[in-house]
């Protein structure tokens, strides 16, 4: 039986010798598939002493935090769905500071310390402001894993540096980890940490480790007995399993199904009655289908034959379904999802009457460019869709677009799609190269993580390709593997194809299909307000310096004109000298 991830818990809080506890704590482990997709949440917070709302903003943040980040998007990673959550709370609680009594004192106003760590997976994600503590036991003694953000002004005086409320920007730090089995983790506020030893701290937690809890009370007792006068709250968290097995198997569940066989028309198969089929390939195929139970007309994608015995192509085929439900864009292909019980592994998605992109490019190889124009503006909103939820399309073609016969341009086929939130859970070395070379981003091949700019470089080609009836760099690019094999590539101008576009088209062409992703635009509507408005940096119709568009061939040529004239100067030299 395959394990899952499981913990244990010790945890204490009191309010010591303070009237009351301005300090809070929670940890929450919840039921799959939400443990396998978002993991489990420990929060420490501290309301700092000076202000009488301490306790309303660090029960706040540590409830915000617990209840918020299980409602961010699956597919955002662990990073940036508790960031955003505690970028949330920053700003509640510095607008709750704005309304009361004393808008600009920041030492009675909603204020708190934080530290959170995320366990999902194999690994660990430490969220930190302020001076509470995350330590990791490491043999007899105690190894900090926060830094602590107060300044020291002397040995009787500080000060918060940081702290959640206090700015309306927030700045946290952030550091993940993989697990062990039988790691053992320590948060503790600054009432415990500044009167009990580290080495004390840990003998408590491993004499103790059959009762974490009475762990966690007897640390806090000894804050006490050595004569702490704040707060005292402690938490453990011991790492009692880890799950086996790939994270996609989280999100692309499924994948136990039996296989179906192939399709034929006028076949009847799990509620649906097969008309024809639509398209076949080395990677699937795909039918037109009649549900029978509502006569909607859908789109039925079946495995492909070849690739039955591949595992990892199996998971991310039902990844597709997955990737789908959660993408919410009318350029982004819908899936199909009826209620009764599927009883075979395929796809089912709505049926788009229309083409394929590079259909289209064939019925009109020479097209408008206001056409162009917005074929590519639709074609970046269904990216930006995936963008949203932290997902890279990674295989933009024209195969995988289609166009409705009312214009409606919507990506499909989700196969290579990565996802933030899995490739977070169970981070690897190089990762599969899934797109086709002619449009796939240089640095995929040079064993690069993509990014926006990767999805930017597919949009630029395709555009290219639909202005120009060819690619930007020809077939020079299905021979480039290396680094430097892509520095050598030498831009066909749009200019030069022969048809009717403006020289500040081309520039802006040029620049989204660059192979340095550094050099590319930053966000595609940068891209797309080039393609409308002039730039006056492409402008000039004078033709880009050598030493720009081919450094290699300018040096060599350098190189070779030196040498010619060193030889000239050698025979010039000899015959003077007879």
């Amino acid at each position: 039986m395959p394990r899952t991830l499981k913990i244990s818990v010790g945890q204490f809080s009191d309010k010591g010798r303070k009237d009351t506890n301005q300090d809070f704590h929670g940890v929450l482990i919840p039921e799959e598939p939400l443990l396998g997709l978002k993991g489990i949440a420990v929060v420490l917070a501290d309301g700092i002493s000076s202000s009488t709302f301490g306790r309303v903003a660090a029960e706040s943040a540590v409830k915000g935090f617990l209840t918020d980040y299980y409602c961010t998007s699956e597919s955002w990673s662990v990073k940036t769905s508790a960031q955003r959550v505690l970028e949330a709370t920053n700003s509640w609680l510095h607008a709750q500071t704005r309304r009361s009594q004393n808008p600009y004192d920041k030492d009675k106003g909603y204020v708190c310390t934080l530290s959170a760590m995320v366990i999902r997976s194999t690994t660990a994600h430490l969220f930190h402001v302020g001076d509470s503590r995350i330590y990791r036991v490491s043999g007899s003694s105690l190894e900090q894993l926060t830094n602590d953000h107060r300044v020291v002004i002397s040995s009787e005086q500080s000060y918060l540096g940081r702290a959640l409320g206090v700015n309306p920007q927030l700045e946290i730090d952030y550091q993940n980890f993989r697990l062990e089995r039988g790691d053992i983790f320590l948060l503790v506020t600054d009432g415990i940490y500044e009167h009990v030893p580290p080495r004390q701290l840990a003998r408590t937690i491993l004499d103790a480790a059959a009762d974490l809890d009475k762990a966690a009370k007897s640390i806090v007792a000894q804050a006490f007995e050595h004569g702490s006068q704040d707060n005292l709250t402690a938490q453990i968290i011991r790492i009692d399993e880890l799950p086996d097995g790939d994270a996609r198997e989280v999100f692309g569940q499924g994948t136990e199904l039996p296989l179906p066989p192939l399709l034929e028309a006028r076949m009847r198969f799990d509620g649906y009655r097969v008309v024809r089929e639509l398209h076949g390939s080395s990677r699937s195929h795909i039918y037109l289908a009649v549900d029978e139970e509502s006569g909607t007309t859908v789109a039925i994608k079946i495995p492909s034959i070849d690739l039955r015995d591949d595992p990892a192509y199996l998971k991310r085929f039902m990844m597709e379904e997955w990737v789908a439900r959660r993408i919410d864009s009318p350029h982004v292909l819908k899936p199909w999802l009826p209620q009764r019980r599927r009883n075979f592994l395929y796809v089912t998605t709505e049926y788009i009457d229309g083409q394929t992109l590079r259909q289209w490019m064939i019925d009109n190889p020479a097209p408008d460019l206001e056409i162009v124009r917005d074929i590519t503006e639709q074609i970046a909103r269904g990216l930006r869709a995936f963008h949203r939820k932290e997902m890279l399309h990674q295989d933009v073609r024209p195969d995988n677009i289609m166009i409705d016969r009312t214009g409606t341009v919507k990506i499909i086929d989700f196969g290579s799609t990565r996802i933030s939130g899995v490739t977070d859970a169970a981070p690897s070395g190089a990762e599969d190269i899934l797109g086709t070379q002619q449009y796939t981003a240089p640095e995929y091949f040079c064993g690069e993580r993509g990014s926006v700019r990767s999805d930017l470089f597919s949009l630029g080609v395709i555009t290219y390709q639909m202005l120009t009836g060819r690619l930007p760099y020809g077939a020079q690019i299905a021979r480039a593997r290396t680094r430097s094999d892509f520095n050598r590539l030498v831009y066909g101008p749009a200019t030069h194809s022969g048809r009717d576009i403006p020289t500040w088209v081309d520039g802006a062409l040029e620049r989204a299909v660059h192979p340095n992703p550094l050099k590319r635009y930053d966000s595609f509507s940068e891209f797309l307000f080039d393609l409308r408005n002039p730039n006056a940096k492409y402008l000039t119709t004078s033709s880009t310096p050598l030493i720009e568009r081919n450094p290699v061939l300018f040096w060599k040529s350098t190189t070779l004109l030196l040498a010619l004239v060193i030889i000239v100067l050698l025979a010039y030299g000899a015959h003077h000298f007879r």
